[in-house]
């Protein structure tokens, strides 16, 4: 069977970055569910199914669905086994086989697949990134993980070259473009900024908006390091779901302020118009 274009697949949102802990997968899940929220049907990949932290996430969300008899949003929902073949060749030829009919299957009953990509260089994050429409990459809010992205002088700050990642996503951009002309909006999201202003702040902030000119992605403020995340991660909820849930979480300026930067991200990803409106 013939390898699935993009051109052949919904909107495809893929969240990636070689490096773990930038909140890939908290991202992943608000995005989903607020995507839901506003109409859209929503698919979604597990491209680590070793780690499996989207699975686990969409597990427990699926269990509290079930034991609390609230309904709550769910996804189509797939999570794709990397290949246990020696041969280099055959492993990636299986991997895409996985990859292309969970997307097909993905494809039949959803307007948006978002893809939750290892935090590692695998052939299944590279085919996935070359799927994109957007690209969203999370990266704490310092220069250890800016590291990713570029080489950065330690004197002045200046950007030397391009790194890993940042080539990384250039491939997939070319592969994407042979497949079907089309474009990958990439798009850098600063996870856990403190409240407080800080010089290291200022200078993550300033050099991430000139490496952005330079190598083309739109850089954005994503989410500030509240509890409130890790306090809905077990049981596989997101901040728009405490109303309904009702576990007791009162909603706070704080969450209400956590809430507003996951619907601007949201707003920031372009998409069509859900085929059916539904109220948040």
């Amino acid at each position: 069977m013939a390898s699935i274009t993009a051109e052949q697949l919904p909107t495809v949102i893929v969240l990636g970055n070689e490096k773990g802990g930038s909140g890939k997968s908290t991202t992943a899940i608000h995005i989903i569910v607020a995507l839901m929220r506003d109409g859209y049907r929503v698919g979604a990949m597990d491209l680590d199914a070793r780690q499996g932290t989207l699975a686990a996430t969409l597990s427990a969300r699926r269990h509290f669905v079930e034991s609390k008899g609230i309904e709550l949003p769910l996804p189509e929902f797939y999570s794709i086994h990397r290949s246990e073949l020696h041969n280099r060749l055959e492993a990636e030829a299986e991997e895409r086989a996985r990859f292309d009919e969970a997307a097909r299957a993905l494809a039949a009953n959803n307007e948006i697949i978002v893809i939750d990509c290892p935090g590692a260089d695998t052939f299944l994050s590279r085919y996935g990134h070359a799927h994109a429409d957007t690209l969203i990459t999370p990266i704490n809010d310092s220069f250890v993980d800016f590291s990713m992205l570029a080489k950065v002088d330690p004197d002045n700050h200046d950007i030397v070259k391009p790194s890993v990642y940042a080539e990384m996503v250039w491939q997939a951009r070319k592969e994407r473009f042979a497949m079907d002309r089309g474009k990958i909006d990439w798009i850098v999201m600063r996870n856990r900024l403190a409240a407080s202003e800080a010089r290291n702040k200022r200078d993550v902030g300033s050099t991430l908006e000139a490496l952005a000119k330079r190598i083309g992605f739109r850089a954005l403020k994503g989410f500030g390091e509240r509890v409130i995340f890790r306090e809905l991660y077990l049981q596989g909820l997101t901040l728009m779901d405490v109303r309904e849930a009702n576990i007791g979480i009162a909603m706070g300026l704080s969450h209400v302020a956590a809430r507003t930067e996951v619907r601007a991200l949201v707003s920031a990803i372009k998409k069509p118009a859900p085929k059916l409106q539904l109220v948040a």
